[in-house]
């Protein structure tokens, strides 16, 4: 069996989306800064059907994501942005059009169910309305011995961090401050994780952190 790994971008201050988010700009002011360091990647670029792209230190570790993750988990928003019933949601089939990036089964948190989409490339979408521990159960068994990703957002990662189902916790920190949005670890407290630096890279622009997570009764 893999590991459950969080992987997310933050700023210096803890956010990982900032201020105002909307259906148009669904990181809120400032929040696409978080991301920038990955988009010039070659492990990023190929998966969304762009050639070329940067080598190095952040390179190999988003290819080693990649090659070690077989399922994902992500929140309602991460998905589409929107909240209530699908009906009414205008982003329904997700962001990322017909070929999505993943290649693998994503599992989807949310309120409203739905029956599943397939897009192509190996990329499906499962709907989950019965918690965390489910979506997990699911993942893993479509995962098999790959890790599952918990890719964001904020209220998914906390989620499975109270729960106590988080191996590991892989930050992006992006030396920028957003000053408001969404707080990674805004519930989280000392009663609900042990966190041991296993490893500190730098690269341009942002220092990524791999913390090894214990919890509370686990």
């Amino acid at each position: 069996m893999g590991r459950v790994v969080a992987d997310i971008s933050t700023s210096l201050d803890g956010y990982v989306a900032g201020p105002d988010p909307s259906l148009d700009d669904p990181l809120g002011r400032g929040g696409e800064q978080l991301h920038e360091w990955v988009f010039g990647l070659r492990a990023w670029r190929e998966p969304h059907g762009r050639s070329g792209g940067e080598t190095g230190a952040a390179n190999d570790l988003v290819e080693e994501h990649v090659r070690a993750t077989g399922a994902t988990i992500m929140g309602r928003r991460m998905y589409s942005g929107g909240q209530g019933p699908w009906e009414d949601d205008p982003r329904a089939d997700g962001w990322w059009g017909d070929d999505p990036p993943f290649g693998h089964p994503v599992f989807v948190l949310t309120h409203h169910a739905r029956e599943p989409l397939a897009k192509q490339g190996g990329t499906s979408f499962t709907f989950v309305t019965d918690g965390v521990d489910s979506a997990l159960e699911q993942a893993r068994d479509a995962a098999g011995d790959k890790d599952v990703a918990i890719g964001g957002g904020a209220e998914a990662i906390q989620q499975f961090l109270e729960a106590g189902l988080v191996d590991e916790l892989h930050i992006h920190l992006v030396p920028v401050v957003l000053g408001g949005g969404a707080r990674l670890l805004d519930r989280v407290g000392p009663d609900d994780v042990e966190l041991e630096t296993t490893r500190v890279i730098e690269s341009a622009g942002v220092a990524h952190l791999r913390y090894q997570v214990g919890a509370t009764g686990r």
